[in-house]
């Protein structure tokens, strides 16, 4: 087995794991919103339940996700062009990330002091 077969391996592995980490995700949001609402029969914070617990998910999925690119495109064929899409698909990425994470706080981190 060759060094880049190892990697491309290694990088399915990273996918397989973040799919992984969305299937639970949901599943704890969903137990979550479940026992939040059966507790407080409040609809609004079983909504926020899931998108917390969901969105937590999410970020480490994307995290996952962007290990596997960087193990599936730069180990495997180091070339300027794949580098550069590799670049663009961090950038997006991370964007993801941020926005979920503006999602989940409900306020943009530079805004967190003075919402507590």
């Amino acid at each position: 087995m060759s060094f880049a077969d190892l990697a491309h391996h290694v990088g399915r592995a990273f996918e397989l794991v973040a799919m992984l980490v969305l299937v639970l995700a949901i599943i704890v949001a969903a137990a979550g919103a479940v026992a939040t609402w059966r507790a407080a029969h409040d609809t609004q914070q079983a909504f926020r339940t899931v998108r917390r617990l969901l969105g937590g998910g999410l970020l480490i999925a994307v995290e996952v996700l962007v290990a596997a690119d960087l193990v599936g495109t730069v180990a495997v064929e180091p070339t300027v062009q794949n580098v550069a899409v590799l670049g663009g698909i961090v950038l997006i990425r991370t964007f993801l990330s941020f926005s979920i994470e503006t999602e989940i706080e409900g306020v943009v981190p530079w805004r967190r002091e003075r919402r507590d």
